[in-house]
């Protein structure tokens, strides 16, 4: 008996496809990855994922916990701004902590003199499709960006971040990236033991030159005398979990609107913020709807699309790419009902992992 509508559907199978390319990148460029639990941190996931990649990456204590806990590996623990009452468990549970200040790494660098410190530079240079997402827009608070301040601790740290990519599929956007870094920061660069290039290098992307990109980490690693560190999340689990709803409703004002027990700000957040839209396949056919949510949001809308077969009370509906920035980003707006969380195993068997009930919603409350 199909599984109740909502749930978030991971792939096994398609999972395997993108750690595969992981893999080869390792392999072939000698850097490390580690995964961006900013981006995807279902933790169900981890056994399969975590003998491809080389540990975690954080941007909060929580997630520092998580990936020490239920991953394992390197943990690196960076977060915008540390507070007095975290940073002792942060450094607790990490093998590297970053700062992405010199005022942070003042105040708390002492207590982290035991293992790795790194700092975070802003090297002015990024490729990213969305200012909203993007780390070197002017004024922007993450990272250092004057030299002569990053020269003055060049001794006392033994690793940068320089995390500067959003969704980046092209591998001349990104070496022209680094060739701005090697201009701009070698005489510090080659002081250093270890460099993060951060994520957003979507290099799972069909047809991307994998073999060139590992050559151009290598060259870059081997010039400076440095580990280098990559963070894929996005990249990572692309095209390998869906959002199962079904539809509740369907009228007509003007166009077809097909109503679904879901809801794009509660479920699929990150097309609110950067106004996307949802994807379903074929999306083909000569019937066309509206799919919208059940929030009270007006713009509670997943998109318009095509569908072979006309779209009645019950009918399901895949939406596509349901797991980075997505599952971390859920909510309980409207108190909609939260998806519960399943695994398509490799030999095609759906196992429910996680169900989320009614006191779940008042335990998210007070």
């Amino acid at each position: 008996m199909p599984l109740p509508t909502p749930f978030y559907l991971i792939d096994e199978t398609a999972l395997d496809r993108n750690l595969a390319l992981v893999d080869r990148l390792r392999a072939a460029s000698g850097a490390k990855c580690l995964l961006a639990l900013k981006c995807f941190a279902t933790w169900s996931t981890f056994e399969q994922i975590a003998p491809h990649l080389d540990g975690t990456t954080s941007s909060s204590l929580n997630e520092v916990k998580l990936g020490r806990e239920k991953f394992g590996g390197e943990t690196h623990a960076y977060s915008v701004a540390w507070s007095d009452g975290e940073i002792d468990e942060a450094i607790a549970n990490a093998d590297k902590i970053i700062f992405n200040s010199i005022s942070q790494f003042e105040r708390y660098g002492a207590k982290a003199a035991h293992i790795p410190v790194g700092l975070r530079v802003n090297p002015g240079v990024s490729h990213s499709h969305f200012d909203l997402a993007d780390p070197a827009r002017p004024y922007s608070r993450l990272g250092e960006w004057d030299i002569e301040r990053i020269e003055a601790v060049i001794d006392r740290v033994s690793g940068f971040m320089l995390h500067c990519n959003c969704e980046n599929d092209s591998l001349e956007a990104f070496a022209a990236l680094l060739d701005q870094f090697e201009a701009k920061l070698g005489h510090l660069l080659e002081r250093l033991d270890w460099v993060s290039l951060g994520g957003g290098i979507h290099f799972t992307k069909p047809g991307y030159p994998i073999a060139a990109l590992a050559a151009r980490l290598r060259a870059f690693a081997e010039r400076f005398g440095v580990q280098v560190y990559l963070e894929p999340g996005d990249t990572l689990v692309t095209d390998t979990t869906t959002l199962e709803v079904s539809v509740l409703d369907v009228v007509d004002n003007g166009k077809a609107i097909a109503i679904v027990d879901s809801a794009v700000e509660a479920h699929m957040l990150d097309l609110l913020i950067y106004r996307q839209s949802a994807a379903v396949a074929p999306d083909a056919g000569t019937h066309s709807y509206v799919i919208a949510g059940k929030s009270c949001l007006a713009g509670d809308v997943f998109g318009e699309f095509s569908f072979p077969e006309p779209l009645t009370i019950g009918s399901r509906i895949s939406l596509l790419n349901a797991a980075g920035y997505t599952m971390v980003k859920k909510n309980w707006f409207n108190g909609v009902a939260m998806p519960a969380i399943a695994i398509r195993r490799r030999n095609g068997a759906v196992d429910l992992v996680r169900e989320f009930g009614y006191a779940d919603y008042v335990a998210s409350l007070s």
